[in-house]
């Protein structure tokens, strides 16, 4: 798997001239409004320009001038680095020339230092404008697109596949996933008996976590053996998991426990059950992508759920790159500093974002757990 080792942002919303490492695991914390949904959106945003679908996603956002900082007339710079193995990492930029309510690609670079030559890196992508180069590797030199050009997506996404380092970028940044907050209301799909047919995740929203759990069941018994040992670490009570058929094709999921003779259907569970089980088994998941955000996992789990929660996201960080945005304190005790990422508003309102392994912490948390440390302000990302 290839790794993102760094993410450079410019002009998007309070994120200016901001710099920060990627490591497996990366929990982002700070108070309202600090930026840290902002980060999660950009990576979305930087997804979306590689995977050919910038245009669509600017639109859900609202525009490029609801992105766009504040006061700012600038380009937004969307930016990233991604190790090679035995080579170079690879440096990727973006930078998107807000133009009304449309926009254009002021300049778009993919490069790589090569030895030999340390102060004129080699140049995959070269692009400012309308003057689209790649690098042919037949021709061994830069060369203009001769094949149909979408403007309004970058060169990234229409790189031809057979360029093999600009398509590992591509595919590494297309396939980066964001999950919000499960929908847990009366008629939403995670509650409702659901269609049989392959499915490698449970779905942003759970409308595919029973034929998920019923084929993970069949096919790797292993990842499904270790989604209901968490279950049962956690409520002491459950029994199994069952997938009854109700009609032709469908299935229902049931929980079962050991003290009720009669199983309990997925409406019949509390938002938190719902949503914990949604987690483990988004992160036992084999088919997660390269980078997987998700936004607040702590929404109506029990404190005791978490130290759960925060191991199954650093045994998934070991398959993806996982980066979590939340508020819970409580969630924060059970991480180690080098897996936190602090978010603070200087005076000039532009967030901040630093490791809390990178501050001086060592005494405080000689005498106090990680979040006790944040709640006392002595790491910062408080309002």
């Amino acid at each position: 798997m290839h790794k993102v080792n760094k993410i450079r942002l410019t002009g998007f919303r309070r994120l200016n001239e901001l710099k920060i490492e990627m490591r497996p695991l990366m929990v982002v914390i700070g108070a309202n409004g600090v930026g840290k949904t902002s980060l999660l959106d950009s990576l979305s945003l930087l997804s979306s320009s590689a995977a050919g679908t910038l245009n669509r996603k600017l639109s859900a956002m609202g525009g490029v001038m609801e992105v766009l900082t504040r006061g700012s007339s600038g380009d937004i710079l969307l930016g990233a680095e991604m190790a090679v193995p035995g080579h170079e990492p690879l440096e990727y930029d973006l930078y998107v020339e807000p133009k009304g309510q449309t926009y254009s690609f002021s300049r778009e670079t993919l490069s790589q230092t090569r030895p030999g030559y340390p102060k004129k890196p080699f140049k995959h992508i070269e692009s400012h404008y309308s003057d689209i180069r790649y690098f042919d590797i037949l021709t061994n030199r830069l060369v203009r697109p001769d094949w149909q050009y979408n403007p309004l997506e970058s060169s990234l996404s229409q790189v031809p596949k057979m360029f093999r380092e600009p398509e590992e970028l591509r595919q590494t940044l297309s396939s980066v996933t964001q999950y919000h907050v499960l929908d847990v209301s009366q008629r939403a799909p995670v509650k409702l008996p659901q269609q049989m047919k392959p499915a490698d995740l449970p779905g942003e929203n759970g409308e595919d976590i029973v034929p998920f759990l019923y084929n993970l069941r069949e096919s790797k018994r292993d990842c499904y053996e270790a989604i209901e040992d968490t279950l049962k670490a956690a409520f002491p009570g459950f029994s199994e998991l069952n997938f009854p058929p109700v009609a032709a094709g469908m299935l229902s999921m049931t929980w079962k426990e050991r003290s009720f003779k009669d199983p309990i259907y997925m409406h019949q569970l509390s938002e938190g059950t719902l949503r914990f089980l949604w987690l483990i088994s988004l992160l036992q998941s084999p088919g997660l992508s390269t980078i997987t955000m998700i936004d607040e996992p702590e929404v109506s789990l029990h404190p005791e759920l978490l130290s759960n929660l925060a191991e199954l996201m650093r045994e998934a960080a070991q398959r993806t790159q996982i980066i979590v945005a939340t508020h819970s304190d409580r969630l924060v005790r059970f991480l180690e500093p080098k897996e936190v990422v602090v978010m603070d508003i200087e005076e000039n309102g532009f967030t901040t974002a630093r490791w809390a392994d990178t501050l001086d912490l060592d005494k405080w948390l000689a005498e106090y757990s990680l979040d006790e440390v944040w709640r006392l302000g002595r790491m910062g990302g408080r309002s």
